[in-house]
């Protein structure tokens, strides 16, 4: 018990759940209700999927993660043993590739391959150290996720998965840059090109708001093409409003603690939206 302890934080098991939690979202937003068991499949492979993409995160970031006060008590910071983190990630793929093709569809399986592939790979590997663009390209990882749980219900062309796609696309930047805001001495100290370290705090919190206005707006237009209705629009406009004011908030005043709000309001965010999905699909 106490090595499994130890190494379960290579898992990233909060950002498995929210990673879990879009998949199931998007399934909830195809037209075709889906089985019970489909549900239960499609939680078990997309959990496992995110779990060895965050592990190989970790195997791929140990480095860095010495260095970086916030990461330097994660497991492979402190282990000599790294092997361990490869070894469970391609344990985790298997299954979820098994569940996914034999329970789900190949549709589905594509998308969570794509979502662990960008987040350990385009993201970990090849883009984290060397661009600020690392987190919008990252960000397609819970793109892929909605896709995933859309396919699940429906392989063909779904629209209402794919407009939420884009919507999880432009909600990552915002909530992982004031994220970045808070933490950018770490960055520094690891030479990881995060925005606020490129461009300086106030320019990055006004990119923040950018960026949320056109988060706000593509989370609209489920609305205006009909494909949901006023609860849902209720609750993206209510949730909107409260991310732009604190949005200009920082702009206004950039600090570290009004960067962190930022990062916990993005949270409700997102957790206001998905219920606006799931309460109006419920009602239809």
């Amino acid at each position: 018990m106490t090595a499994i302890a130890k190494y379960l934080p290579l898992f990233k098991l909060r950002i498995c759940w929210l990673i879990t939690l879009s998949a199931l979202v998007g399934l909830a937003a195809a037209p075709s209700n889906a089985a019970p068991a489909t549900i239960a499949f499609l939680a078990l492979a997309t959990l496992t999927a995110s779990a060895a993409a965050s592990a190989l995160n970790h195997y791929f970031d140990r480095d860095i993660d010495s260095v970086m006060k916030r990461t330097s008590g994660r497991p492979l910071a402190l282990s000599s043993s790294p092997a361990v983190a490869p070894i469970a990630a391609l344990i985790l793929l298997a299954v979820s590739a098994a569940v996914s093709v034999y329970k789900l569809n190949y549709m589905a399986t594509l998308h969570l391959f794509l979502g662990a592939f960008v987040y350990a790979v385009v993201y970990t590997v090849w883009l984290k150290r060397r661009s600020w663009l690392n987190i919008i390209v990252g960000g397609l990882a819970g793109s892929f996720a909605v896709l995933a749980g859309g396919a699940s219900a429906e392989p063909g062309f779904c629209l209402e998965p794919m407009m939420l796609a884009v919507v999880m696309f432009f909600w990552t930047p915002s909530h992982f840059w004031s994220f970045a805001i808070v933490h950018r001495d770490d960055y520094e100290r690891a030479g990881v090109p995060m925005l606020p370290n490129v461009v300086g705090d106030e320019r990055a919190a006004k990119y923040i708001m950018v960026n949320t206005v056109l988060l706000v707006a593509s989370s609209a237009v489920p609305v205006f093409m009909g494909y949901f209705g006023p609860i849902y629009a209720i609750a993206a406009s209510a949730a909107g409003a409260y991310f732009l004011y604190w949005n200009a908030r920082l702009v206004l005043n950039t600090t570290k603690a009004l960067a962190w709000k930022n990062f916990k309001v993005s949270m409700a965010y997102l957790g206001i939206l998905f219920a606006g999905v799931l309460l109006e699909v419920a009602v239809r």
